[in-house]
């Protein structure tokens, strides 16, 4: 099933612990592993395999036990981390400030190549 915007948060909590309960098998770890690895217990995992709702704290805990935590950053982008947040950090900085007289001494050198 791919995700789009016509599913209803039941389907998109159905999807992802259909997602979940297939990794957790490929990882391979047993409910009951898992459930003594998150501290959730394993009615709760199996709940939440079936399509069950959880809590978010829950879901995040069995991220981490998966070693999936690091994709917890992709459900909502960090609006300071955008390509646009590096072009106005790049215009606030201060840039170094040169003396009046090297301004003047290199605008004197320049010459167009016709010009000797």
């Amino acid at each position: 099933m791919a995700v789009n915007d016509h599913l209803t948060s039941t389907a998109y909590v159905a999807e992802l612990s259909r997602r979940i309960k297939n990794y957790r098998i490929d990882y391979p770890i047993t409910q009951k592993e898992l459930a003594d690895k998150t501290g959730i217990s394993p009615r709760s995992i199996s709940r939440f395999e079936s399509g069950e709702d959880i809590q978010l704290s829950n879901l995040i805990k069995i991220l981490m036990a998966l070693d999936l935590g690091d994709n917890i950053n992709l459900l909502v982008p960090d609006t300071e981390k955008r390509p646009s947040y590096f072009l106005t950090e790049e215009k606030n900085k201060r840039k170094r400030a040169t003396s009046a007289k090297k301004r003047r001494t290199e605008n004197r050198t320049f010459q167009w190549g016709d010009e000797k």
